[in-house]
């Protein structure tokens, strides 16, 4: 008899799971369709002894002290600046796209010039969305605009969306904005690091309490009628849970190609995007990531692609108007369940979350749905 059946094993489960079982004292089963914990965020050694993220790079970064120190229970901390460069017509550049982008690929005296010009017209310190950018720029700065709309965001998004920037919501695009600075890391948040041990570990020990039993390479409907629970939590896409009444969400997926190279160090940062050329978005050296010290290093490629039930994962909601009028006919079949289950998660609620923002929900929830 458990009080709780919580469906999935990645960062919302696991949060809730962990509330639920050491503030309650309650009893929780968690279940897991893949083979590991951790869902998205799961990492392991690989026989190279390189810890590798199975699902692309996942590196954490915060502005929520919150959340910081509630994780901060479950692991030490490696401090860590993610650092990107783009290829653009054969040059090596920052992004986000910066000050300093501007004179790897301008002249020099002209790249002073548009600095000037940016700090002029937009203030210095300032994120500008690449499409609000192109909207409101005159003259040379509009020359600037479409340059970095062209060689950076358009095929860059096509590849990873299938969609142009204009036709998704301005909240993916506005993920990597023009950065008026000279800062050249990915993310400013006030907490950037990796767990020391990886987030399987991290994961791991939050799940590690005695009311929390996991059940691993199972799918839910398989147990649902066999085991008996009080109020269930489900992680996993919403349509997939009301048999795709409304027709499926679209997502898209990735597909990754890992290898090892006889080498200590392959690239200058941790990620290097190409958004003009090859098929593949990125690539990303793991060691950068986890601070390790080896001969050997190891890359994934990843390679975007369509979602397709049943033949791969799930990894991004696609945030545009009409996907979301049909996330909505999902929700009122939820309230209709009247709580009988609680959804939560990037696929459960539709959202592109981080990590952090998948803790926070779970903690949320918790607070008000769950223990108010």
């Amino acid at each position: 008899m458990f009080d709780w059946l919580i469906v999935g094993a990645g960062f919302t489960g696991a949060t809730l799971a962990e509330r639920i079982a050491t503030q309650l004292g309650q009893k929780v089963l968690v279940v897991e369709r893949r083979n590991h914990i951790g869902g998205n965020a799961y990492d392991y050694y690989n026989e190279h002894g390189i810890l590798v993220h199975k699902y692309g790079p996942h590196i954490f970064h915060t502005n929520s002290k919150k959340v910081w120190d509630y994780l901060s229970q479950f692991t030490e901390w490696r401090p860590y600046y993610h650092r990107v460069l783009a290829v653009v017509e054969g040059k090596k550049v920052p992004v986000p796209f910066n000050l300093n982008s501007l004179y790897v690929l301008f002249p020099p005296r002209y790249a002073e010039k548009l600095e000037k010009l940016l700090v002029e017209h937009y203030g210095f310190g300032v994120k500008i969305p690449i499409l609000h950018l192109r909207e409101s720029a005159e003259g040379e700065l509009r020359f600037l605009a479409n340059y970095i709309y062209k060689h950076v965001f358009y095929s860059y998004t096509l590849k990873q969306w299938g969609l142009k920037p204009e036709e998704l919501d301005s909240s993916v695009t506005g993920r990597v904005p023009v950065y008026i600075s000279r800062d050249d890391r990915y993310f400013q948040d006030r907490y950037q690091g990796m767990p020391k041990r990886g987030y399987s570990a991290l994961i791991q020990r939050m799940l590690s309490h005695p009311n929390i039993k996991v059940l691993l390479n199972t799918d839910y409907r398989e147990i649902v009628n066999e085991v008996r629970f009080n109020r269930m939590i489900y992680t996993g896409p919403i349509d997939e849970f009301f048999d795709y009444m409304h027709g499926p969400l679209p997502y898209r997926s990735l597909r990754f190609e890992f290898m090892t190279l006889e080498e200590e160090w392959h690239q200058e940062v941790g990620t290097v995007n190409y958004p003009n050329e090859y098929d593949f978005t990125r690539i990303t050296e793991q060691k950068h990531l986890t601070g390790q010290r080896l001969s050997l290093t190891t890359l994934v490629v990843e390679y975007p692609q369509a979602y397709q039930v049943d033949k791969n994962e799930p990894y991004y909601p696609i945030p545009r108007e009409e996907n979301r009028e049909r996330y909505v006919l999902y929700e009122k079949e939820a309230a209709k369940l009247e709580g009988s289950v609680l959804f939560a998660g990037r696929l459960a609620d539709y959202k592109y979350y981080n990590m952090d923002q998948a803790v926070a929900r779970a903690l949320k929830a918790f607070k008000e749905e769950i223990a108010p």
